[in-house]
């Protein structure tokens, strides 16, 4: 097991926190539909009602073995478990995400598990492989773990604003997020 010093620990303790809201996407929050009038509202007409998210990098470091093994942090308490693994090492990033109303993020996927936490608003994440472009909804205080395979987006449909904190797991040196094309399932 690897030592932790400093800045480092206190960024694995916010992730370890956040990892303990929520173990799966249904785990809280219920899945809603799209309204009818959404569905026939055209392409043009929705991008230009969108606005770009805001995000604000609250820091980033990698987390590794000072002997150069394999990095592991494993914690057991009563029935509590926790354990983390990566090979060599991970980079563990921690970001505030502001979304105005109509605000949208690109459609993208990630290297590695994200951790969000719906911290203000509501957020309406979209995943590509669903054909019905089904909304599955998060408020403040909910949360949201996205393995980061799957192509997707997150937009504030709500009147009023929204944040996330994410906090990410990457292979080291690994962007936070990769870009995708529209995949056209969605009419955003």
């Amino acid at each position: 097991m690897s030592l932790l010093h400093g800045r480092h620990a206190c960024a694995l303790a916010l992730a370890t926190s956040l990892a303990a809201c929520s173990d799966s996407r249904s785990s809280v929050g219920p899945r809603a539909t799209n309204s009818p009038d959404q569905s026939a509202t055209s392409q043009s007409d929705l991008a230009a009602s969108t606005v770009p998210t805001v995000s604000k990098l609250l820091g980033r470091a990698t987390f590794s073995d000072p002997d150069g093994e394999n990095f592991k942090v494993m914690r057991v308490a009563d029935d509590w478990h926790f354990d983390l693994k990566a090979k060599p090492a991970v980079d563990v990033a921690v970001q505030t995400i502001a979304f105005a109303p109509n605000a949208q993020s690109t459609w993208h996927l990630h290297p590695g598990p994200v951790f969000i936490q719906v911290t203000t608003g509501t957020i309406s994440f979209y995943m590509a492989n669903d054909p019905t472009c089904t909304a599955v909804i998060r408020t403040a205080g909910q949360s949201y773990v996205d393995m980061g395979e799957h192509t997707h987006m997150a937009r504030n449909e709500g009147a009023v604003a929204a944040q996330t904190l994410v906090t990410y797991f990457l292979p080291p040196g690994a962007p936070l997020k990769i870009d995708q094309p529209r995949p056209g399932n969605c009419p955003f």
